[in-house]
């Protein structure tokens, strides 16, 4: 499994981007099984934390600093994962990194995409 992080940049405060995750080299049945695919970032000094998750069920959970501000979906059929970030704040800046946790295979990780909001 591949997983390549997409989007980001540099945004305003205030402002909003949105974020894609692309699985390649896992057929399709794979990526609708029974799985979870997550958002996390990692800022300078900090510890990789979790932003957002998504079940291939749909269910979802946040982490309490962007609840109301970042939503999380999937597009199965384009086995793709999403997060669209809004009212953004400095301190959501962060490499922002996606991953797949299959049963299987494993956790597979993407390789990261640079946030950075300016105040």
């Amino acid at each position: 499994v591949q997983l390549q992080a997409s989007g980001g940049g540099l945004v305003e405060a205030g402002g909003s981007t949105r974020l894609s995750c692309a699985a390649s080299r896992i057929i399709l049945s794979t990526f609708i099984s029974f799985n979870n695919m997550g958002w996390y970032r990692q800022a300078p000094g900090k510890q990789r934390e979790l932003v957002a998750r998504i079940s291939s069920g749909g269910t979802i959970n946040y982490a309490d600093s962007v609840k109301g501000r970042f939503t999380i979906s999937r597009d199965n059929s384009k086995k793709t994962m999403y997060l669209q970030m809004n009212s953004l704040k400095p301190e959501d800046s962060a490499i922002y990194f996606c991953n797949l946790d299959l049963p299987r295979e494993g956790i597979s990780w993407g390789q990261g995409t640079q946030v950075t909001v300016s105040s």
